[in-house]
């Protein structure tokens, strides 16, 4: 089976970040106050990655922070050393998956927005 996982985020005093799974219909946001808007996309991405670790499925993860997906697929520097971290969590979780992508797509595309309503 193939999973299509949409993961958003948002910063500021009402931070937070989570994803939806189309296939399956399982979601998960977590409240993080003062966290910014990039920090919030990784650990949407992250918490994807960690859930989904184990899975044979063929994964793939959509996001529309052109930013964080650039850097995670090794297209764009990362200079901020916080997200830098980030990005090192999310490639040791890559490592574990068989098939796996990470895409952009365009805000009015992102299910998890909608879902979780951000």
């Amino acid at each position: 089976m193939a999973l299509s996982i949409f993961v958003d985020g948002s910063g500021g005093p009402g931070g937070g970040f989570g994803f939806f799974a189309k296939e399956t219909g399982e979601s998960f946001y977590l409240k993080e106050p003062g966290i910014t808007n990039n920090q919030a996309e990784y650990k949407a991405i992250i918490a994807a990655l960690k859930k989904y670790a184990e899975s044979p499925d063929e994964i793939t993860i959509y996001s529309d922070s052109k930013n964080t997906v650039s850097q995670l697929n090794h297209e764009f520097a990362i200079n901020n050393p916080q997200l830098r971290e980030l990005a090192m969590e999310a490639w040791q979780l890559v490592g574990k998956f068989k098939s796996l992508q990470i895409k952009w797509i365009p805000r009015k595309e992102n299910l998890a927005g909608k879902m979780l309503g951000s």
